[in-house]
């Protein structure tokens, strides 16, 4: 007999493209078929068959603080008592532009919008506007939005399908963005050398999430940041992933660097559907009704993403968060780090903060190529272990995984004891 997940995803596959309104939930990547979830609790969720899991996903990254967390239910509750959307200013659209900016030096401006993809879309239309130029670079694996400059040799779901670069997208655009391996500065300069003054913006997760998690090697975005200053081309930092996540400024805070473009994602609404782009005021002020760059959103600022933003940022701004965070993250990597050793399985682990990517391969993972050389397949059976034992990691390979302050060191215990029983499998 079907499992009422079974039986929704069978109807789903005649109503929406593969079933799904994201590719990665097809599961293709990991096979068998999807889960449907009903609910969220802390670090866990519920499927409609009633079976919970340890969650590691949530949703891709923004519930820092957990499911359902208290305090941003009540937050959410009151702001539905006076309206879902005004399509006009708000007071706390207010506030939350000053808590950005308060987290972000670089961000002497920002604009709200409705999605990470909206944000880094706007941020290069801006790039485009101030230098006159048309070229952008970003590096291979990175994702940054479905946005067509965008979809060339980027990670995430795209790899994870194997999808053509960039299907759909006009060749005269593919043409105008430029691509480099992550992680490699000789590569880096001689783009900037070739296309000398005629880089528009240059774009980079600086960390990468969306091939795994992949972090800089040293001097590598300072190289970057060197390199856009000189030719004038604008330097994006996409936080969509790492903005509130690695650090309470984001990456860069972490890494001491300050672009003049920066894009953030779901964090800032607590979950809900939001972004934002913000950078320094001579070209934020650009943007209309200041500047001619036009760009506009009935929903931006939406008073409910707002209200949960609000909240999610004063908690997690509260003294030793990040500290317990990582220390929960750290000992969930060692761990498995631990029982892959145990079993013998060629294994490792990147980290940033309570940002994680687990590889099935011997060797570093440093850049998209790297990256597309573990073993896909044993990622799968790993994948299919956990969830059969009630732990919900990404249904691909090159996926970030996440850890909230929800988590704890029971959460720790069992996700270990799934993993040395799903390694062990493997290792036969």
């Amino acid at each position: 007999m079907p499992s009422k997940s079974q039986e929704l995803f069978r109807k789903a596959l005649s109503l929406m493209p593969g079933g799904v309104n994201s590719p990665v939930r097809a599961f293709r990547a990991v096979g068998g078929e999807p889960i449907f979830i009903a609910s969220g609790k802390g670090s866990r969720i519920t499927d409609v068959d009633g079976k919970s899991y340890i969650d590691y996903v949530l949703s891709w990254g923004p519930l820092i603080v957990g499911h359902c967390h208290p305090e941003v239910v009540e937050a959410l509750a009151r702001a539905l008592q006076s309206g879902t959307s005004f399509g006009a200013s708000t007071a706390a659209e207010v506030e939350l532009a000053e808590r950005i900016q308060e987290a972000f030096p670089s961000i002497q401006r920002v604009r709200l919008v409705n999605s990470g993809t909206e944000a880094t879309m706007a941020a290069l239309r801006v790039a485009r506007a101030a230098t006159g130029r048309e070229k952008i670079l970003k590096f291979e694996g990175c994702y940054h939005g479905h946005a067509d400059s965008l979809l060339v040799k980027a990670g995430s779901g795209v790899a994870t399908l194997g999808l053509p670069d960039s299907p759909g997208v006009p060749r005269a655009l593919a043409e105008l963005t430029i691509t480099v391996p992550f992680n490699d500065p000789a590569a880096l300069e001689e783009a900037f050398r070739i296309h000398r003054h005629q880089l528009a913006a240059a774009i980079v997760e600086p960390v990468v999430g969306n091939a795994g998690c992949i972090p800089p090697r040293a001097g590598f975005l300072e190289k970057l940041r060197a390199l856009t200053a000189e030719q004038g081309t604008v330097l994006i930092f996409d936080e969509v992933m790492t903005g509130f996540r690695v650090a309470f400024g984001g990456a860069q805070q972490l890494y001491g660097i300050q672009p003049d473009l920066t894009t953030l994602g779901k964090i800032i609404g607590g979950g809900l559907p939001v972004g934002a782009y913000g950078g320094i005021a001579t070209l934020m002020d650009l943007v209309a009704p200041t500047g001619p760059v036009y760009q506009a959103g009935t929903l931006s600022g939406n008073p409910l993403a707002v209200a949960a933003g609000l909240k999610v940022l004063e908690i997690i701004h509260r003294r030793g968060f990040y500290e317990r965070l990582e220390a929960v993250t750290e000992k969930l990597t060692e761990g498995l780090k631990e029982r892959a050793s145990r079993c013998r399985v060629p294994f490792t682990v990147n980290r940033v903060g309570s940002m994680f990517t687990a590889f099935f391969t011997g060797e570093a993972v440093t850049d998209y190529s790297s990256a597309k050389r573990a073993d896909a397949g044993r990622f799968a059976k790993f994948f299919r272990g956990l969830l059969k034992r009630g732990i919900y990691f990404p249904p691909s390979q090159f996926e970030a995984a996440f850890v909230s302050s929800a988590h704890g060191d029971e959460e720790v215990k069992e996700t270990l004891r799934a993993a040395g029983k799903a390694m062990a499998i493997l290792a036969k």
